[in-house]
């Protein structure tokens, strides 16, 4: 096993603790927030939409996260604590509070979403290193040479010095996958706009969906299935209705051919 003693206080400064969760979490805002600033610019986005979005998603993509984390624990006291942050609710809120100031400034979202979607995939790796280094989400107990023992007492994970599935890390992993698949594969083969960030959130539902079985902090919602299982469902199956009645995929030939029109259509 790989023990764990990280303290999840990084430093104090006074009486204020800052800890390593709200560290990556912020690292990861930020990772997703300078994504689409540069790739936004690279597109032609102008500044103004872009910092707009960010400035509405951000607290739009926390509330809902926390919202989401209420509901699956039943805690409304849980909305005032530390942590308890939910992904699903995180990658939802900001999605649909950009979604709203787009549609306020009446521009097409599309471009955005597809840019915005390996972002995503950065962002979420970054954020799980907080919970890796906070000892929440973590996993089931296990056997296997890679699982983590969690030793320092103000860690989060239970029970210490037991092995468990490092279900961070398998996210984290996830996501790395889903960024290499969206950056290089996808990206730019899917027609509408708005498609890639579809694609990512399909994909990252069917993977967590998976992950979710070996997590040993949460408990079944409806039935055996948890909380966040039961979203990506009802994701993956939004996803399928639209790839199968808007989504086509662009040849190489085709995308050049359509870069010329526009070239020949100032």
């Amino acid at each position: 096993m790989i023990h764990i003693g990280v303290d999840p206080v990084a430093f104090n400064i006074g009486s204020l603790e800052v800890r390593w969760y709200g560290i990556f979490i912020a690292l990861s805002i930020a990772t997703m927030a300078l994504w689409v600033w540069y790739f936004g610019k690279r597109a032609g986005i102008s500044s103004d939409l872009i910092l707009g979005s960010v400035t509405v998603a951000i607290p739009v993509g926390l509330i809902v996260s926390k919202l989401l984390y209420v509901i699956d624990t039943s805690d409304v006291g849980g909305f005032l604590e530390r942590g308890g942050l939910t992904v699903f609710g995180g990658i939802i809120g900001a999605i649909l509070g950009a979604w709203i100031y787009f549609r306020i400034r009446k521009a097409p979202f599309g471009p955005l979403a597809d840019i915005a979607a390996p972002g995503v995939a950065l962002a979420v790796a970054v954020g799980r290193i907080a919970c890796t280094l906070n000892g929440c989400c973590y996993g089931k107990p296990t056997s296997l040479p890679w699982g983590f023992a969690y030793t320092h007492p103000d860690s989060e994970a239970r029970p210490l010095n037991v092995a468990v599935h490092p279900t961070q890390v398998y996210e984290i992993l996830l996501n790395l996958a889903l960024f290499a698949v969206i950056f290089w594969i996808l990206r730019g083969r899917l027609k509408p706009a708005g498609s890639l960030m579809v694609a990512y959130l399909a994909l990252y539902s069917i993977g967590t969906f998976g992950i979710r079985f070996l997590r040993g902090d949460t408990e079944p919602f409806l039935g055996s299935l948890q909380e966040a299982q039961l979203v990506s469902l009802i994701i993956v199956a939004g996803a399928v209705f639209f790839f199968v009645t808007k989504t086509r995929w662009v040849r190489r030939k085709a995308l050049v051919s359509e870069a010329r029109l526009d070239d020949s259509n100032p």
